[in-house]
């Protein structure tokens, strides 16, 4: 077997040290541009089990992997979560434990998050506006989210990042709002483009993205950026704001492909091993986990084969490859 320190890479070279994994699929909003209104989601007998997710942790870690992000859906919805999170916190080799949430729990969950050894959160927020956010959410409380966000900060994460999916026509002229209320607490923020996953009802994806290209143009009406060289466990291209301690990132998947540099792959909640967020090449680790729960090396090794499988890229939009028809609740963020 390869030693631990390069035993994920792919055929590409690429050396794989980052897993987001998916801890439910389940969530308290239902955002306009993640799932449809009317939900359906999976039964608990083929969603991995706790014990079953922190298995699948340690495998990675003892692969070299050193960054972990916990997603969902919404991670922190799901029952008796920070006993898991408490667990992959203890894991050996693990330099990062992230969290990507809504923001809807962190009032009372922040303070132990950062006790359990999670390092960065991100906070998706997409507008200011307590209307727009239930309109954008379906089922958001503008002012819960807000005040997560405060205790998030007052809970001394090592870094804390809003997330922000712009829409055109919806929450486009919130930009520039957006930035300043991360500038006034102190926090970086990220604008993300929206992406192609699951067929939603609401809104044409071509008619609202946003190019990041356009956010930039916006933000330079009103703030000098300069890029800079910032290793972060994502895909975010970061800028300095002149005069602030705040970052801009952009993550650009449509119009600007980041592939040639992925270093990640995801598990989603029902134990898929995706390689790619942009398409469907994965590898099923549920059935190793209750065929053979206790063959950890058979997990390390079908994990390892699976890097074969990923892809040089995504291919977003373009008509000759296949919709991306799973949701982004059901990816791992």
């Amino acid at each position: 077997m390869p030693e631990p320190a390069t035993a994920l890479i792919d055929k590409h070279g690429r050396h794989i040290d980052y897993v987001r994994l998916s801890l439910t699929d389940r969530c308290d909003f239902r955002c306009v541009y993640c799932m449809s209104e009317e939900m359906t989601f999976l039964p608990r007998k083929q969603i991995l089990s706790l014990e079953e997710i922190y298995k699948v942790a340690a495998a990675f870690t003892e692969l070299g992997v050193n960054k972990i992000r916990l997603t969902g859906g919404e991670p922190l919805v799901r029952n008796n979560v920070m006993s898991l999170i408490e667990n992959i916190g203890r894991l050996p080799g693990l330099d990062e434990l992230l969290l990507t949430t809504n923001g809807s729990q962190l009032k009372k969950m922040a303070g132990p998050l950062r006790d359990a050894g999670v390092n960065r959160i991100n906070i998706s927020l997409d507008s200011l506006n307590a209307e727009k956010f239930k309109a954008m959410t379906r089922t958001g409380k503008l002012e819960q989210v807000l005040k997560g966000v405060e205790t998030a900060v007052a809970a001394g994460f090592d870094s804390i990042r809003l997330n922000s999916v712009i829409l055109r026509g919806v929450n486009d002229h919130e930009i520039i709002d957006l930035l300043k209320y991360a500038i006034g607490l102190g926090i970086n923020i990220a604008f993300i483009e929206e992406m192609p996953l699951g067929e939603i009802s609401d809104h044409e994806r071509m008619d609202t993205m946003v190019s990041n290209e356009d956010v930039k143009k916006k933000i330079l009406e009103h703030y000098a950026i300069r890029p800079i060289d910032m290793n972060t466990a994502g895909p975010s291209r970061y800028y300095e704001i002149e005069g602030e301690q705040s970052k801009v990132g952009f993550i650009s998947p449509v119009s600007h492909n980041f592939c040639e540099s992925c270093n990640r792959v995801r598990v989603t909640v029902e134990g898929r091993l995706l390689l790619c967020l942009g398409n469907e090449y994965s590898t099923d680790l549920r059935q190793l986990l209750r065929e053979q729960p206790e063959n950890t090396e058979l997990l390390k090794q079908t994990i390892i084969e699976a890097m074969d499988i990923k892809p040089l890229r995504h291919y977003f939009y373009d008509e000759e490859q296949p919709q991306i028809v799973r949701f982004m609740n059901m990816t791992g963020g």
